[in-house]
């Protein structure tokens, strides 16, 4: 698929995936009706979501998929290093830091692959609940709303043929809607 300057073509599509994340991330939707706290670290749950998702799509897709996952990784925790430097993090802490959200994204595509494979939907719920919500205690409703549309989008990126999310030829359904 990638052919000559693979690598950079490569890295082109994990920031155009990583950048589509990014947008649906900041969708106000998320926030205000879904209760999702508009902190950094509410901003970032919401990243590793939609990250999460194309991740999750491309595993099976070979080995081009795989390369491309590991740029889309790599993106997403560029990023997270630049925002802690503009946050005032010092340089010494950045990377440390930076590891311990990369080891938490680990422990959440293992917690929604256990709460998508899992039958009953509050194992979904809860795990949305503990990442997206942290130690606040949200509206019962909203984690689970997360979890429904989680389930919804891992559904559809089913759907969407490996080529075109390759070529980031898809788009996230709206988000919920929640009161």
């Amino acid at each position: 698929m990638f052919g000559l300057g693979a690598k950079r073509k490569r890295r082109e599509s994990a920031f155009d995936l990583y950048s589509r994340a990014v947008d649906r991330a900041r969708e106000p939707a998320f926030y205000g009706a879904l209760g999702v706290p508009d902190t950094v670290d509410g901003r970032f749950e919401m990243i590793a979501v939609h990250v999460y998702l194309v991740l999750r799509r491309l595993k099976s897709e070979g080995q081009d998929a795989a390369d491309l996952s590991q740029e889309l990784f790599d993106a997403m925790f560029a990023d997270m290093d630049r925002a802690l430097r503009e946050l005032g993090v010092g340089d010494l802490s950045v990377g440390k830091k930076v590891k311990v959200m990369a080891r938490g994204f680990f422990g959440r595509i293992k917690a929604y692959d256990d709460g998508l494979a899992a039958s009953d939907s509050a194992v979904l719920a809860e795990a949305m609940r503990r990442n997206l919500y942290g130690t606040g205690e949200p509206d019962l409703a909203h984690p689970a709303a997360m979890a429904d549309y989680l389930r919804r989008e891992a559904d559809a990126l089913a759907d969407v043929p490996g080529d075109r999310v390759i070529g980031g030829e898809f788009s996230f359904g709206p988000p919920p809607s929640q009161s």
